[in-house]
């Protein structure tokens, strides 16, 4: 809330009363960045983040650093992140050999990241959907003996740069595929951000169909149209409580061109304290941290939220 008391609390029925946001700007948020951001200064955004109230912090990703250079340095920086709950901060593994890094490292938290279509599992994986499904799941297995939380993360559930349209039915075999090798939860990702609410209502009533729980789906959408709010506040009315975010809006894809910024941490924050739902998150402190990393990466954040209150102050 800030300090001129806005923006005013109006509830609406048939809300949550509160949502876990997932805050993905660490990693997802910096993964696309073309100059590598110091290792001290994501340590200092991963704590500076926790430190404003959100209670779910990805850190890193352990992929081969030819994949991703930016994570490349996934050890040095879990190593700083020490003093945190390791619970509250996943990180991506992308196969054994990650999951073993991140197990090493204590972490308690691990994500895979699947895709919905052959094309862009092609691309971001260099394997068929059902090849990485079998990838993935002695990793899922491992960890869960291991006593590892696992998300598992679903790309382009709405579209697809390359095949377009997604079919409903398709996204949800891979989701049922996922919790059926032992995944907590699912985060399904507009990767390109092209959904609108209708499709997200119909994919979450798609799901429940397939016996899949609506506590058990997390939803990533990205802005590409301005439709990220309006996408949220829909799979919100459906019973959704946990929302992945950005702080500042940063982040895309790099294997995905057309994938522009994450929703915005602050955004999704003002919008839900204005409905009186509860997140933790002061979003004083958030928007401050993201100010701080903008200046950091040398430009202004995209987030309108940012824009607004710093402008203000």
């Amino acid at each position: 809330m800030t300090a001129s008391g806005l923006p005013m609390t109006v509830p609406a029925r048939g809300l949550p009363a509160r949502v876990r946001i997932h805050e993905v700007g660490a990693r997802d948020g910096l993964q696309n960045e073309k100059t590598v951001v110091p290792t001290e200064v994501k340590a200092e955004f991963v704590h500076r983040l926790a430190a404003a109230g959100l209670p779910v912090v990805e850190a890193t990703s352990f992929v081969h650093p030819r994949w991703v250079p930016q994570l490349a340095d996934a050890e040095e920086l879990f190593a700083r992140l020490g003093d945190l709950d390791a619970a509250m901060l996943p990180v991506l593994v992308p196969n054994d050999r990650g999951l073993d890094r991140a197990l090493a490292l204590g972490a308690r938290s691990v994500a895979v990241f699947a895709s919905a279509t052959e094309s862009f599992a092609k691309a971001n994986l260099n394997r068929t959907v059902d090849e990485a499904l079998s990838m993935f799941a002695p990793v899922v297995a491992r960890s869960k003996e291991a006593g590892v939380r696992v998300r598992g993360y679903l790309s382009m559930c709405f579209g697809d740069p390359w095949e377009g349209p997604v079919a409903i039915e398709q996204v949800v075999r891979v989701c049922r595929a996922l919790l059926d090798m032992g995944c907590d939860e699912l985060s399904l990702g507009d990767t390109i951000g092209v959904a609108t609410p209708g499709h997200v209502r119909a994919l979450l009533t798609a799901l429940n169909g397939a016996d899949v729980a609506t506590g058990r789906i997390g939803v990533h959408f990205h802005d590409t149209y301005g439709q990220a709010l309006a996408n949220t506040l829909a799979a919100l009315e459906h019973g959704v409580t946990t929302v992945d975010a950005s702080a500042g809006g940063l982040g895309g894809c790099p294997y995905a061109k057309s994938a522009t910024g994450n929703l915005a941490t602050e955004d999704l924050v003002w919008m839900l304290h204005g409905l009186g739902i509860d997140t933790g998150v002061d979003l004083t402190a958030l928007t401050a941290t993201s100010v701080w990393m903008a200046e950091a990466l040398g430009r202004p954040s995209p987030s309108r939220t940012v824009r607004a209150l710093s402008h203000k102050e």
